[in-house]
């Protein structure tokens, strides 16, 4: 049988990468990887195994609603979900609502949007059958 992956990568394109780049680095403080010029790519978590790239589109977006087919959510990880939220409402970024737990999912959450329209969510995992970091 094979192993897991050893590394994940989401790309995702934007017309104008430009305000997507700083917006990831300067807003959400990801550490740039590597640049390749129209494409930078991003550490998304510690331990070099998720990642994020950020490139420039070919065309634009077919559709702006991320739960069709084709579409995306980028949802990052972290305990402090509450302190992400005042993070970003303090850097100009405007969530979609307060953070708030879901019974159905169980986790505890919020929505935004990045520069070029992508839907990202930060959430907290609140159920043990979840495996913490370095699981």
């Amino acid at each position: 049988m094979t192993a897991p992956f050893d590394q994940h990568v989401t790309f995702l394109y934007a017309e104008d990468p430009e305000p997507s780049w700083r917006f990831y680095e300067g807003v959400l403080g990801l550490p740039l990887a590597q640049d390749q010029g129209s494409c930078r790519i991003y550490a998304a978590a510690p331990g070099g195994r998720a990642f994020l790239g950020v490139c420039r589109a070919r065309g634009p977006r077919v559709s702006d609603n991320p739960r069709v087919q084709g579409g995306a959510v980028i949802t990052f990880v972290a305990q402090d979900v509450e302190g992400w939220h005042a993070r970003l409402v303090a850097a100009g970024v405007t969530p979609d609502k307060a953070p708030a737990y879901s019974e159905t999912y169980r986790v505890t959450s919020f929505f935004f949007r990045d520069p070029a329209g992508y839907t990202l969510e930060v959430q907290r995992f609140e159920r043990p059958d979840w495996p913490a970091p370095g699981d």
